[in-house]
C-alpha cells in the first residue's frame, strides 16, 4: 500500500503539468487576442469571448503569484476605464435612447474592458512579448496581403468589400489605414526587441512596408492624418531636444510632400477641400465630408441642448432624428446605434461636457502611465494613444467595432509590456540601486 507521502510526491508532478497547461492554456489566449486585432469581425469576437472568460476563471479561481507581482498596481487606467463604463451605465436613468440601443451601447463601449484583460492576464515580460509576436505576425500577413491586391495577387482570405477596389482586406480601407500607420509606429519604436541578427532590419522594412501602404495603397484620409501625425512625432523624438520645437512644422511639412509624391493623398487632399467648399454653399452634400459636418453640426446642436447630463447613452440616432425632423418632417429615421463619426461629440451627446473631460481623462491616466515605461515601450505606447486620439476627432474609434477592438487590446498589451519590464528591472536590480 502506498504511503501518504509516496502518494503526495507522486501528486506534486501532476499538479506542476496540470499548472503549466493552465498557463499556456491562458498564454494562448492572450496571443490569439493580440494576432485577431485587424482581421476579421468573427475572428475578434471569438477572441473577445475567449480573452472574457479567461479573465473570469483567472479572478475567480487563480492565486496569488508568488512573486507578489501586480501588474495594476499603481496605474491609473483601471481606474479611468472603470470610470467610463460606470458614467455609461449610469446614464441609463436618463437615456431618451430606446433600450435596446442605450444597452447596445454600453455593449460597445465594454470593449474597453480588454485593456484591463491584457494588463491582468498578462504576468510578464517572456509573456508580453508572445503577445508582441502574435500581433505583429497579424499585421505583417494583414498589410502584406493588401499590398497583394494592389498587385492583382489572389488573396483567397480577403473578405471586406472593399478589397478589390480599395484593397482593404478584412474591414475598411479607413479601419486598415489607421491600423497600418500604428503598426508602423510599433514595429519602429520597437525595432530593437526583435529577435535574430536580422531582426531590427526586418522591423524596419515592416515599419516602411506599412507605412508606404498607408500613403500609396489605402485611399484612407484617417489614416493618412494619423500617419502624418506618427511620423511627426517618431521624427521629433530622434532629433536633439533643442530642435524639438519643429514638430510644430514637421505636419504641414510632410503633407507638403505627400501631396507631391503620392497620387493618393494628393487626390484625398484635393477631395476634401472641393467637399467642404460644397457643403460651406450648399449645407446638404453628400458627400464624405460632408456628411461629417453635418453630423458634427448636429451633435454640437444636442449638446448645447443637454450640456450637463447629456441624453444618456445610446442616444446619438435618436436626437440626430428628432433634430432632423424639425428641420424637415419628412426625414426618414436612421436606425440603430449610430454615431456621429466624432468620438468627442459622441461622448458630448451622450453625457454632456462631462462627458467629453470624462473621455479626455481616459486618454491622460493612459498617458500617465506611460510615464512609467522605458523609453522606447513609452514612445511606442505613446504612439498609439496619439493616434486613438487623432483618429477621434474624425470617427468614433473606440465606439466602432473593428478599430476599437484594434486600440483597446494594444494598448493594454503595450501597458502589459511596459509594466512588465519595469517589474523585471525592479525585481533583478541590486538592493543598493533600488534604493536610490
Amino acid at each position: 500500500m502506498e504511503s501518504p507521502i509516496m502518494a503526495l510526491t507522486h501528486q506534486v508532478p501532476r499538479a506542476t503539468i496540470l499548472l503549466k497547461k493552465n498557463i499556456n492554456f491562458r498564454l494562448a489566449i492572450i496571443c490569439i487576442a493580440a494576432a485577431s486585432v485587424g482581421l476579421s469581425m468573427a475572428i475578434i469576437s471569438i477572441a473577445k469571448f475567449l480573452l472574457l472568460i479567461c479573465g473570469l476563471a483567472t479572478l475567480l479561481f487563480a492565486r496569488r503569484t508568488s512573486d507578489g507581482y501586480k501588474p495594476l498596481a499603481g496605474a491609473c487606467t483601471p481606474t479611468a476605464v472603470l470610470l467610463v463604463i460606470s458614467a455609461f451605465t449610469i446614464s441609463l436613468f436618463w437615456s431618451v435612447a430606446p433600450q435596446a440601443d442605450a444597452l447596445g451601447s454600453i455593449a460597445k463601449y465594454g470593449k474597453l474592458i480588454s485593456i484591463l484583460l491584457m494588463m491582468t492576464l498578462i504576468r510578464d515580460q517572456r509573456e508580453a512579448m508572445y503577445a508582441l509576436g502574435a500581433f505583429a505576425l497579424a499585421q505583417v500577413v494583414l498589410v502584406t496581403s493588401s499590398w497583394a491586391l494592389f498587385a492583382h495577387l489572389p488573396v483567397p482570405w480577403a473578405s471586406s468589400n472593399m478589397a478589390i477596389t480599395q484593397y482593404a482586406v478584412f474591414s475598411s480601407y479607413l479601419d486598415q489605414g489607421i491600423i497600418s500607420a500604428v503598426f508602423a509606429a510599433i514595429c519602429w519604436h520597437l525595432r530593437f526587441l526583435a529577435p535574430g541578427r536580422y531582426g531590427k532590419h526586418l522591423a524596419v522594412f515592416a515599419a516602411l512596408l506599412s507605412i508606404g501602404n498607408v500613403f500609396f495603397v489605402l485611399n484612407g484620409r484617417s489614416g493618412h492624418v494619423v500617419a502624418i501625425a506618427l511620423l511627426s512625432i517618431a521624427i521629433m523624438w530622434e532629433l536633439p531636444k533643442r530642435y524639438r520645437a519643429v514638430v510644430v512644422l514637421l505636419p504641414f511639412l510632410l503633407a507638403l510632400v505627400l501631396f507631391f509624391s503620392s497620387a493618393k493623398v494628393r487626390d484625398r487632399l484635393s477631395m476634401v477641400k472641393s467637399e467642404v467648399q460644397s457643403y460651406s454653399t450648399q449645407k446638404e452634400s453628400t458627400t464624405s465630408s460632408g456628411i461629417r459636418l453635418n453630423l458634427w453640426r448636429r451633435a454640437i446642436q444636442t449638446i448645447a441642448q443637454h450640456p450637463l447630463a447629456g441624453s444618456g447613452v445610446g442616444s446619438w440616432s435618436t436626437e440626430y432624428n428628432r433634430l432632423e425632423r424639425e428641420q424637415n418632417p419628412a426625414h426618414v429615421d436612421i436606425q440603430g446605434n449610430g454615431n456621429p463619426h466624432q468620438e468627442y461629440l459622441l461622448w458630448g451627446v451622450q453625457l454632456g461636457i462631462p462627458g467629453i473631460l470624462i473621455f479626455l481623462a481616459l486618454l491622460l491616466s493612459i498617458l500617465r502611465d506611460t510615464m512609467r515605461m522605458e523609453t522606447p515601450h513609452a514612445r511606442a505606447a505613446q504612439s498609439a494613444l496619439l493616434a486613438l486620439a487623432v483618429a477621434c476627432l474624425f470617427n468614433a474609434s473606440i465606439y466602432d467595432a473593428q478599430i476599437g477592438d484594434f486600440f483597446c487590446v494594444l494598448i493594454g498589451l503595450l501597458l502589459a509590456l511596459g509594466f512588465s519590464k519595469a517589474a523585471h528591472q525592479a525585481t533583478f536590480m541590486p538592493q543598493h540601486e533600488q534604493a536610490t
